[in-house]
């Protein structure tokens, strides 16, 4: 019964993340949209979308190859995974041991690694460019994780979320520089990893701004459904690994009772309400950059997360 009611709240957290990330994004569009003055439409509309779009019939041009096809179903599946792995309302859950921030970081740059080949298969100039542009982000974006990596390694003496989680739901770590710094890092590379403003810009279909939406422009019906909720779930994974990781409050263990989960799932709903009315009011208040500046965000956000590294090392006297 242990190990049914182990796989029951495992798979519970499973739906969680894939049920929640459609609403996180309607949620942000309508935080823009107050701020902009506008009405805008209702949080369920990525729901609605989705939908309409699984039942359209996929368009394929006749240069498309097998991995055009295949490629959507990867990006979902990678993207579902790495999002799961990531403690939403519970921490010390019955697959927590394989959910290793190396793991997550690694199964997100696969599903960029298909996205980008997928963006070039097609053999379109939208593509190519947007291709290219994802790697020179994920060039910079990905040393700057790694840093942020091994600061969190170092403070909570190990990179599994679960137990980085623990320990700084404990307070024993207390107020740190590094931490704020590995913060600032974070939430850059988080921005440019979802390809939100001012990096770039979800809504446009301007050539010489996109880069994510460059990538998709030849993917229609259930091809683009899986693409664009993979997109939503990224978004959550990353706000989900700023809540469990920065803002651990909440969080119950594994088999603490329906109790303790039902106050984790309100945490949980209360976390990601605050970043999507952060995330939108901050997307309404900066302008998009120039691509050729996005190296030097990313840049200082490399720079954040090696100080934040030495100053622990300093502290340790290593």
């Amino acid at each position: 019964m242990e190990l049914i009611a182990a796989l029951a709240v495992q798979g519970a957290q499973m739906a969680l993340v894939l049920a929640a990330a459609p609403l996180l994004t309607g949620l942000v569009r309508k935080v823009k949209a107050r701020w902009q003055r506008r009405r805008g439409a209702s949080v369920i509309q990525p729901y609605r979308d989705l939908r309409r779009l699984l039942g359209k019939e996929v368009v394929l041009a006749e240069s498309a190859s097998w991995l055009f096809r295949a490629a959507p179903y990867g990006i979902f599946a990678f993207t579902w995974v790495a999002t799961a792995l990531v403690p939403t309302f519970a921490t010390g859950l019955i697959f927590s041991w394989t959910g290793d921030l190396i793991v997550i970081v690694a199964l997100l740059g696969a599903a960029r690694f298909l996205l980008t080949l997928a963006g070039m298969d097609i053999g379109t100039a939208f593509g190519g460019i947007g291709a290219s542009r994802e790697v020179m982000i994920a060039a910079l974006a990905e040393p700057a994780m790694l840093m942020i990596i091994v600061s969190l390694a170092l403070l909570a003496g190990s990179s599994q979320l679960g137990t980085i989680a623990r320990v700084m739901a404990s307070g024993a770590l207390g107020l740190r520089v590094s931490l704020a710094l590995a913060l600032v890092a974070f939430v850059i590379v988080a921005i440019a990893e979802n390809a939100r403003i001012p990096v770039d810009n979800p809504a446009t279909h301007l050539e010489l701004t996109m880069v994510h939406e460059a990538m998709v422009l030849e993917y229609s019906g259930r091809h683009l459904a899986m693409i664009e909720l993979a997109s939503a779930l990224k978004l959550l994974a990353m706000m989900a690994i700023i809540g469990c990781v920065f803002v651990p409050a909440g969080l119950a263990t594994g088999g603490a009772g329906l109790a303790a989960y039902a106050v984790g799932l309100v945490a949980f709903a209360a976390k990601l309400a605050a970043g999507a009315v952060l995330l939108g009011t901050f997307e309404t208040a900066i302008a998009k950059m120039r691509v050729f500046r996005v190296p030097n965000l990313l840049g200082g956000a490399l720079m954040l997360g090696l100080l934040a590294t030495l100053l622990l090392f300093v502290s340790r006297g290593l």
